[in-house]
């Protein structure tokens, strides 16, 4: 394909190409609704994130607009996110020295660039495939996990105080310790505090309305008619022009330390878009590939990480705003950075006059929406280990650190899958009266058993960890069988697995039957199985004769004794 194919190929181009007059208006007017959220959520997670308010700004405009090039989802908002702020905070600010904002914006830009060659990398690679590991059970701690550390972090900022203390329970209880002896900014408090109560008032009663923007003008306005820039910590004004690369001055031993931190981001920031793009795509019914959303997610982080920016996703909070208002296509997203753009350009002075503590309250109502109380409940409803799951990745990600605490859930993930195959659910099959077929003897203990045989199923996989097990079990129920076994069948249906270590067991177990006088054959089990038995080399004592296309098949086969090979 050639370099204009490829070109026109993108998913931008093509739908400009595409695109219909009857969408302009929709597209206009949801990105100027976006804009009223696009400003002060940028500002807030920059400063949540260790950073410049500023800097919020630059990574909205450039990944909006390199996204709106090469994303393949339609309305998906791109930008600073509650999720990723600690993360950048953990990897940049011990890097950066005390009171230097410059270093920081150059490292999070850095930090930025290889989040996205990694995403790059990964899409090229086609490894969509690893949000996967991030189970439901993860990404409900995570985001508890995520909504208590922002909080955390911003109420003090929200009351007027400041906290010297790491760590969320140390900061609760220097937070604690400040309210107990009066260190809060009456000023800063009402003010945030106000913010805080005219977001919800108007989320409430005036949905249609967006509060945060009128939170946000309203405090630039009291702030300015008051004279309160003296009296309380405010944003300060933007740096006048347009954003430039950032990144110099940053050592290779410092990218050394900030690779495993973009490693985590890039892992954290495919996993919320790629959900979020999938999900978008099913209620318009479209689809789009999670290798191609990775490229484009790794494109705009690089974009943005050249331009003063730090790493960005999707947004859970405005994306959904650009679907409410009507966006039709990626110019929602163009229109959006074009108007903060503006901003910049035309109105540097004004966040001058915005309050600190009225950000901390509009990040702190943003990260509120990550809380799902209600989750957690029904997760200890459905499955205690799951809940089990889903209470350690909060435990991890709140106390103990926000990668760490995600690598030790998805590493418990896999301990709770192998105890799951290790041990799994194994039982005897007996006949009853009123259906057809075998079934579990647990749940139908008035059933009958056919005297002479044992029929058991084992549910899961046969591997090195369980092979000991299977071969134990099936002994058992032969030793208390009620009456002279002479065959056993497996059901082996539930058997999608088989490694050396297992058919040796199998051996084992046959040679042990065979000495009782007592046969082993299989019903049901899948091809696949039966060629791996061929290819570990124990085909000839596993002939033809010991399978059977059915269990039905099988317990016919005993009662007439006539052994029947298998069906190809």
């Amino acid at each position: 394909m050639s370099w204009k194919n490829r070109i026109t190929a993108l998913p931008g181009i093509a739908t400009a190409r595409g695109y219909r007059r009857a969408w302009l208006r929709a597209d206009v007017t949801a990105g100027l609704v976006l804009t009223a959220l696009l400003i002060p959520a940028g500002m807030g997670y920059a400063e949540a994130a260790g950073l410049p308010a500023y800097a919020g700004l630059y990574a909205t405009i450039v990944p909006l607009l390199a996204y709106a090039v090469v994303g393949p989802s339609r309305i998906l908002v791109l930008g600073p996110d509650s999720s990723l702020a600690p993360l950048i905070a953990a990897a940049v600010l011990p890097l950066a020295a005390v009171d230097d904002p410059d270093r920081a914006l150059a490292l999070a830009g850095v930090l930025a660039v290889l989040v996205g060659l990694i995403l790059l990398v990964g899409g090229f690679l086609r490894l969509g495939f690893v949000t996967e590991l991030l189970s439901k059970p993860i990404r409900l701690g995570y985001l508890n996990a995520i909504a208590l550390i922002v909080v955390v972090g911003q109420l003090p900022k929200l009351l007027g105080f400041s906290v010297d203390a790491t760590g969320v329970l140390a900061e609760i209880a220097e937070i604690g310790q400040a309210v107990v002896h009066s260190d809060i900014d009456p000023v800063a408090a009402a003010v945030g505090l106000g913010t805080l109560a005219v977001i919800v008032a108007f989320r409430w009663w005036l949905p249609a309305i967006p509060g945060v923007l009128v939170a946000v003008a309203g405090a630039i306005a009291i702030s300015a008619a008051a004279g309160l820039t003296d009296d309380i910590g405010m944003v300060g004004a933007l740096p006048e022009g347009l954003p430039l690369p950032s990144i110099g001055g940053i050592g290779w031993d410092d990218i050394g330390h900030l690779i495993g931190p973009a490693a985590g981001i890039a892992l954290i920031a495919f996993a919320d878009s790629g959900v979020l793009s999938r999900t978008f795509a099913a209620r318009h019914g479209e689809d789009v590939n999670g290798s191609t959303e990775m490229k484009a997610i790794g494109v705009a982080n690089v974009a943005g990480g050249l331009f003063g920016g730090f790493p960005v996703s999707a947004s859970g909070s405005r994306t959904p705003v650009a679907e409410q208002s009507g966006a039709r296509t990626q110019l929602a997203g163009v229109v959006g950075a074009i108007c903060v753009l503006l901003f910049v350009l035309l109105a540097p002075g004004l966040t001058a006059y915005l309050p600190d503590a009225t950000l901390g309250a509009v990040v702190i109502v943003a990260a509120t929406a990550l809380i799902d109380i209600r989750g957690m409940v029904r997760m200890w409803h459905m499955s205690s280990v799951e809940f089990a799951l889903a209470t350690a990745a909060f435990a991890g990600v709140a106390l103990v650190g926000v990668l760490q605490g995600i690598m030790v859930a998805i590493g418990l993930s896999f301990v709770a899958v192998v105890a799951r195959a290790w041990q799994p659910y194994r039982t005897e099959l007996v006949r009853t009266q009123d259906r057809p077929g075998y079934h579990d003897i647990a749940r139908h203990p008035d059933g009958q058993r056919i005297a002479g045989l044992v029929l058991v199923r084992f549910d899961a996989p046969l591997f090195f960890a369980n092979g000991q097990i299977f071969d134990d079990y099936v002994r058992s129920v032969v030793a208390n069988a009620p009456s002279p076994v002479e065959w056993v069948i497996i059901a082996a249906e539930p058997i999608t697995g088989l490694d050396t270590t297992a058919v040796d067991e199998l051996v084992d177990l046959d040679n042990y039957l065979t000495g009782k006088g007592v046969r082993l054959v299989f019903a049901e089990m899948k091809g696949p199985i039966k060629d791996k038995i061929i290819r570990f080399g124990v085909g000839d004592q596993f002939d033809g004769t010991h399978f059977y296309p059915t269990v039905e098949a099988a317990v016919d086969a005993f009662r007439h004794r006539v052994d029947r090979p298998a069906d190809k």
